[in-house]
């Protein structure tokens, strides 16, 4: 099976940064000079994807025109003579890339999203991108590491990572064999599990590839944590009947979806600016030095 499909969950409020998502997407929020989404949607192709689909709500259509063509623009650019931003522009949506959009119409949780797009990806496997988790690697991408993995075993993978067992109620746990080895098989699932409960400290982030079962998966999975239709749930039924995997990526992860891990994600990315880094860096020596 070859993966040629993405799902970008995309349908939430971003109420952690009111009011600056009143009217403008979260995902639409900037890193130095690209949205949040931008970022997903270029490791997605990076790894081969050329089917995008948003799962998207009323309030979002500025990601849609994020990725459509502007023909006002680009004939500004053109007469202006800016040909270098009018090729970014253009490169925003690379060619042999579409894009297909999916209404929630009402927020039922991430599992409830992903059956959303049920019908565009039909009987393949889909990778699915959560575009809160900004994740640098190099040389390979998050999600080009786990089609390895899904090459080789022809299943589901979860990316995940270490976190504090404090902060194990924050995330879905995996339970493993051993949390030494970087792919292993996934022997159970939970939701946000208390310290006490969780199997484990490897917590899934927002990179998943699927296989078409979940889908039968989701529309038997009631209402769980939070009262909302939960992926991982899914997934942990899934395992009952074929094999999952989880994958220690290698990589840096920004929980973009808080404050905090958005301004180090800002900061991160704005040292490996190739335009900013110097400056910037030289600038925010100044501003910790006048802070001491």
């Amino acid at each position: 099976m070859k993966i040629t499909k993405a799902i970008f969950p995309v349908a939430g409020l971003g109420t952690r940064f009111l009011p600056a998502t009143k009217a403008t997407p979260k995902e639409m929020m900037p890193i130095v000079d690209k949205p949040l989404i931008q970022y997903a949607v270029e490791e997605a192709v990076a790894a081969g994807i050329t089917e995008l689909i948003f799962v998207t709500n009323s309030s979002k259509r500025a990601i849609e025109d994020h990725f459509d063509s502007n023909f006002e623009l680009e004939s500004s650019l053109v007469e202006r003579g800016k040909n270098d931003l009018l090729e970014i522009v253009r490169r925003i949506l690379p060619e042999g890339v579409s894009c297909a959009y999916v209404r929630q119409k009402s927020p039922q949780g991430l599992g409830h999203a992903v059956l959303c797009a049920k019908q565009l990806v039909m009987n393949e496997p889909v990778a699915v991108l959560l575009a809160d988790d900004l994740i640098y690697a190099h040389p390979d991408s998050c999600l080009q590491q786990m089609m390895h993995v899904f090459e080789q075993h022809q299943a589901s993978v979860v990316a995940v990572q270490p976190v504090p067992l404090s902060e194990t109620k924050k995330y879905g746990i995996v339970d493993v064999a051993t949390s030494e080895n970087v792919i292993e098989q996934v022997k159970g699932i939970v939701e946000k599990p208390s310290t006490e409960l969780a199997p484990s400290n490897l917590a899934v982030v927002g990179r998943y590839i699927l296989t078409p079962q979940i889908f039968n998966q989701l529309e038997q999975t009631f209402q769980g944590s939070g009262g909302e239709i939960q992926l991982t749930d899914a997934i942990a039924t899934l395992l009952a009947t074929e094999p999952v995997y989880s994958l220690q990526f290698d990589g840096k992860r920004y929980d973009c979806g808080n404050k905090l891990g958005y301004l180090e994600a800002t900061i991160a990315y704005a040292l490996k600016h190739p335009e900013l880094a110097h400056e910037f860096k030289r600038s925010l020596q100044e501003v910790v030095a006048c802070m001491e």
